[in-house]
């Protein structure tokens, strides 16, 4: 294992280290759910949680979505700002000051390059953590002086890219370009994830599917009991004609979508289909076949809707005993078993 990880109640390691924080395991910093109550308890637990800046309507809107997640814990805790290309982009500039007026000190970026706002976070004390999907992006944010980079596997929900690298490849891929910490994003769930990641070379792991299915997640129950009944086989993969690849759960409405590009149809004939209000209104109503929603492979070992706080103790926990069992095995202190699983819904 890597020399900076330490046996014990915490796992260090140099994203640990650069952010102030307890465990290496972060929020993924997901529409409609990065809210006050997620993140501050995931935070309050060790962890480092995300508020979703975009997912405020106004910029003053998210500033007061800060303070009330500063109400909730003195810890530290990032906001995302994802950069996409639209139409009519909200206004970036606004956000960004709101997220520095506010006090906070790391950003988590995601979609686009994050060069345009580089030079402004970084005059003002923000550590800027990007999320990508390949070791070329990484490295490209690496040179542009991201403090840390988020690598997202093709097992994630969301926007995997168009490379189609799992994580067992693309992890100690970017362990060997990189030079600055990173985290593995797509597919972790539990310690087992964790304590592997590291192995691969990776400073710690995002989580977004498994604290998605969370108490505190605001979304509807009906969300959160469809991913604990799903497998790993009930997502699809739309948007991949238009080069957009996205992985979303399986129904009704990602199977038209899915049809309807494969038998030649344009962005126009899915549009309606596809639209964020749609997407926001499974998470608030419940309404499992409203529009399509994003969710990972990982929810086939999502087996409980759980207190986010406990998920981050538990993850780590686990992280710790499998650290232990292997070491013990190879330095003969017994044959190489496997663990028994974490009692699901119950403090490890």
């Amino acid at each position: 294992m890597p020399e900076d990880v330490v046996a014990g109640p915490r796992l260090r390691t140099r994203f640990t280290e650069l952010l102030g924080i307890e465990h290496p395991v972060v929020q993924g910093g997901m529409m409609w759910v990065g809210r006050a109550g997620l993140a501050a308890a995931v935070s309050e637990a060790g962890g480092l949680g995300i508020v979703t800046a975009l997912t405020q309507p106004t910029p003053a809107e998210l500033a007061r979505e800060i303070e009330r997640t500063r109400a909730l814990t003195d810890k530290p805790f990032g906001v995302n700002l994802t950069i996409l290309p639209t139409i009519t982009p909200p206004p970036y500039d606004e956000y960004r000051r709101a997220i520095v007026d506010s006090g906070v000190t790391i950003v988590e970026t995601a979609g686009a390059s994050p060069e345009p706002h580089m030079e402004f976070f970084a005059h003002h004390g923000v550590r800027v953590v990007h999320k990508c999907t390949s070791v070329r992006h990484a490295l490209k944010a690496e040179r542009l002086g991201v403090a840390a980079v988020s690598i997202d596997g093709f097992e994630c929900a969301g926007h995997p890219g168009e490379d189609d690298v799992p994580g067992l490849v693309l992890v100690p891929a970017a362990a060997d370009a990189l030079t600055i910490p990173f985290i593995a994003s797509g597919g972790f769930t539990d310690g087992r994830g964790l304590a592997a990641a590291l192995a691969l070379g990776a400073d710690g792991v995002n989580m977004g599917t498994r604290f998605l299915c969370s108490e505190e997640a605001p979304v509807a129950d009906a969300v959160k009991r469809r991913i604990v009944e799903a497998s790993e086989l009930d997502t699809r993969l739309v948007l991949r004609e238009l080069r957009n690849t996205a992985r979303v759960a399986r129904n009704a409405v990602s199977e038209e979508v899915a049809r309807t590009l494969a038998d030649g149809g344009a962005f126009a004939d899915v549009r309606h289909l596809v639209a964020g209000a749609r997407g926001r209104r499974v998470f608030e109503d419940g309404d499992l076949d409203a529009g399509i929603w994003s969710v990972g492979l990982s929810q086939g070992l999502v087996r409980d809707i759980a207190p986010a706080g406990l998920l981050v103790e538990r993850t780590v926990r686990e992280a710790l005993d499998v650290i232990t069992r292997l070491s013990e095995a190879f330095a003969g202190a017994g044959p190489l078993r496997r663990a028994a699983p974490a009692p699901q819904g119950a403090p490890a």
